[in-house]
């Protein structure tokens, strides 16, 4: 389905958004529940559960044991018999715990049983850091998902973006991750009263630019945006491309992108080493190497765990600053 033109627009927080498109998803399909860890009368450690229960019912948005594993088993066995799941997995750090089920059962049975059997199963997670929640609670492991066929995954950076994404993921008929950031609960933006849903495989082009391009997700987004600010006295027009679904991933708005701007960099809070950066940086070399007058930059978290303490978190997060500097490195300025 296209994504709808916003036409009741009115303010809501990333996690109002959240909720809203859980919301909207379980009067849409009847045969949708939630499951996850403190999701029933909490509304999950988070919130974005709040007042489901009370409205949908105990046996259709209800709380699960403390077991991970548990939790991704069900929306495996759920969705293979007819029903679409949508699961609350705590942490993208705890996908460890269960990594089984994801890898083994969730993103292959689809393929193994010739497509008789499907797995519309919505998982919700929470990565990133800036919460001082340490190295078990902070990471940011998209790439572990990208690397898994039959598994899609998004990562919204608005409260537009959540609402949309959500809603797609849960009216596709595969396993799909809706990577949220825990930093971003509280920002507010425009969100539309009406149902609308976001493609899972439209990149959103943030910020028109004509000498550069910088392809970022998740929170790294709104510090892409203020590099590129930045960047504007140097002479740098930065073009800012959100790719907000990553598998898969719209190489074709990226290349086009580059083609005009014959540079680019790319940003995300992951750790750089292994990052889902570098896939994207060989696409360019593939696809726009003719276009390119300097090597391709990327910007990530070193090859650290995320430390507790605030002021090495706040080192170890990339930032605005990190990317204007690796654009100035990069052009020799």
């Amino acid at each position: 389905m296209a994504e709808a033109v916003a036409t009741k627009a009115r303010t809501l927080t990333y996690v109002a958004a959240i909720n809203e498109a859980v919301r909207t998803v379980l009067k849409e399909q009847p045969n949708a529940f939630a499951a996850g860890e403190d999701i029933g009368g909490a509304g999950g450690v988070y919130g974005y559960f709040h007042g489901l229960q009370a409205e949908f019912g105990a046996d259709r948005v209800y709380d699960t044991p403390i077991s991970e594993k548990g939790i991704i088993g069900l929306g495996v066995g759920a969705g293979a018999t007819g029903c679409r799941p949508i699961l609350d997995l705590m942490f993208m750090d705890f996908m460890g715990e269960c990594m089984d089920e994801i890898a083994n059962q969730l993103a292959k049975m689809r393929y193994m049983f010739g497509g008789a059997a499907n797995l519309p199963v919505t998982v919700l997670t929470m990565a990133g850091a800036g919460a001082s929640l340490a190295a078990q609670h902070s990471q940011s492991l998209e790439a572990w998902v990208c690397h898994l066929p039959g598994v899609k995954i998004c990562m919204p950076c608005t409260p537009y973006d959540a609402k949309g994404l959500i809603i797609s993921a849960a009216r596709d008929d595969n396993p799909v991750f809706v990577v949220l950031n825990k930093m971003s609960l509280a920002m507010k933006g425009e969100v539309p009263e009406e149902t609308y849903a976001i493609p899972l495989s439209k990149a959103n082009i943030v910020r028109p630019g004509s000498n550069y391009t910088i392809v970022a997700w998740g929170r790294m987004v709104h510090e892409a945006v203020a590099a590129a600010n930045k960047l504007k006295d140097l002479g740098v027009d930065a073009e800012v491309i959100d790719p907000r679904t990553l598998q898969p991933f719209d190489t074709a708005t990226v290349v086009q992108s580059v083609k005009k701007t014959h540079r680019a960099m790319i940003v995300h809070e992951a750790v750089r080493f292994g990052g889902f950066g570098g896939e994207i940086a060989s696409q360019i070399q593939e696809l726009a190497f003719d276009y390119l007058d300097a090597p391709i930059g990327r910007v990530g978290a070193p090859f650290s765990p995320v430390p507790f303490s605030p002021a090495l978190e706040k080192h170890y997060v990339p930032n605005a600053d990190a990317i204007v500097a690796g654009v100035k490195a990069q052009l020799g300025i």
